[in-house]
C-alpha cells in the first residue's frame, strides 16, 4: 500500500471517529434536561438540589460567553484584572441565579422536538416544558454553541420568544448607563446577589 492510500485510510477512519464522538445538540439538550429534571425529583434539601444544579450548569453552560454578551460593549473599557473579577462575579451570580430558579420546580418534564442548524456555530433546539393542573405549557429555544462538536454548550434560552441573555443584558446596561458606565457598581450588584 502506497502513502496515499494509507493517508486516506487514516483521514477516513479518523472522520469516522469525529462522527461517533460528536453529541448532536439536540441530544445533548435532552440528556441535560434529563439529569436536572432526575436531581429535581430527588429526595433532597433544597439546597443538595441547588449544588447538584450547579454542577450540571459549569458543565453545560458556556458561562464565560454568556457573561462577555451580557457586559456588552462596556466589556472593551475593562482591563485584564476587570475581565477576571467580573467573570468570577459572573459566574457566582449566574450559578445562584440558574440554580435556585429551577430548584423551585418538582418534577419538570421537557420534550426536545427539533432542531434548526443556523450554522456550524449554533444550532437551535426547539422545546416545551410540558404543561400541568399548575402550570401551562412553556416553549422553550435553547441556543446551542456547536463550534466543538464534541463539547457543546448552552448560550442562550428563548422562554415563550423572550432571550435570557438579551434581558440580562439590558439589565447590566441600565445598571451601568444609571452609574455613569461605572463597573465597580456593576460588580457591587453581583457581588450583593450572590451573598444574599
Amino acid at each position: 500500500m502506497n502513502f496515499k492510500k494509507i493517508l486516506i485510510v487514516i483521514l477516513v477512519f479518523n472522520i469516522n471517529i469525529n462522527a461517533v464522538s460528536s453529541i448532536e445538540p439536540d441530544v445533548f439538550v435532552q440528556s441535560t434536561v434529563n439529569r436536572a429534571s432526575q436531581i429535581l425529583s430527588e429526595n433532597i434539601t433544597k439546597n443538595e438540589k441547588i449544588n447538584k444544579l450547579k454542577i450540571i450548569a459549569k458543565e453545560t453552560v458556556d458561562i464565560k460567553g454568556v457573561g462577555y454578551y451580557s457586559l456588552g460593549s462596556a466589556r472593551k473599557n475593562l482591563d485584564k484584572s476587570q475581565k477576571k473579577k467580573y467573570s468570577e462575579l459572573f459566574e457566582a451570580y449566574f450559578l445562584k441565579s440558574f440554580s435556585s430558579r429551577l430548584a423551585e420546580y418538582t418534577n419538570p418534564e421537557i420534550e426536545v422536538n427539533g432542531k434548526e442548524v443556523l450554522n456550524k456555530n449554533y444550532t437551535i433546539v426547539n422545546s416545551i416544558l410540558v404543561g400541568t393542573s399548575e402550570r401551562p405549557e412553556v416553549k422553550i429555544d435553547w441556543r446551542i454553541y456547536t463550534k466543538n462538536q464534541d463539547n457543546p454548550l448552552i448560550r442562550d434560552l428563548i422562554i415563550e420568544g423572550l432571550s435570557l441573555a438579551r434581558t440580562q443584558k439590558e439589565e447590566f446596561s441600565s445598571i451601568l448607563n444609571s452609574n455613569d458606565k461605572d463597573i465597580n457598581a456593576l460588580f457591587k450588584t453581583l457581588e450583593e446577589f450572590s451573598k444574599n
